[in-house]
Order: structure tokens, then C-alpha cells, then sequence
């Protein structure tokens, strides 16, 4: 399942898009649910997940957006 949307954090506001699953997998984050994960703030990538981590968050800001995303989703 596919979700979307955007999250501010403090002064940065990121677009969103999560797959996720009913049930934990290997390829998911920390072995969960999230098996792709991609964050944008000003059209540039700043974190993403395609069954394994390609590009790190790039600052802290990414960091508790991708938190919260692996709260909900996770």
C-alpha cells in the first residue's frame, strides 16, 4: 500500500511517499513494514529507502520526519 503527503518539521516542509505492508519483511526498514521510503524537501532528495538504504538523512530535520514516517508506518 502506497502513501503520500508532506510533513513539516520546524522550518522544513517534506513531501513524502511510503510503501508499506501488513506484515514485517526482511527488506523493510529495521526489518519492518516500510519496504520503500523517499522524502523531499525543495525538490531534492533527502532520504531514501528502496529495500535498502540509498541515500542517508542528510540532516536532523530528516532525521525526525523519517522517525515519525517509521512511527506511523512501521
Amino acid at each position: 500500500m502506497w502513501h503520500e503527503g508532506t510533513i513539516r518539521i520546524g522550518r522544513s516542509i517534506f513531501q513524502y511517499w511510503v510503501k508499506h505492508y501488513d506484515e514485517p519483511s526482511h527488506f523493510g526498514i529495521g526489518n519492518g513494514r516500510i519496504s520503500k521510503l523517499m522524502l523531499k524537501r525543495n525538490g531534492r532528495i533527502v532520504y531514501n529507502y528502496d529495500r535498502s538504504e540509498d541515500t542517508k538523512a542528510i540532516d536532523s530535520d530528516t532525521e525526525k520526519a523519517l522517525a515519525i514516517l517509521i512511527r506511523d508506518y512501521n
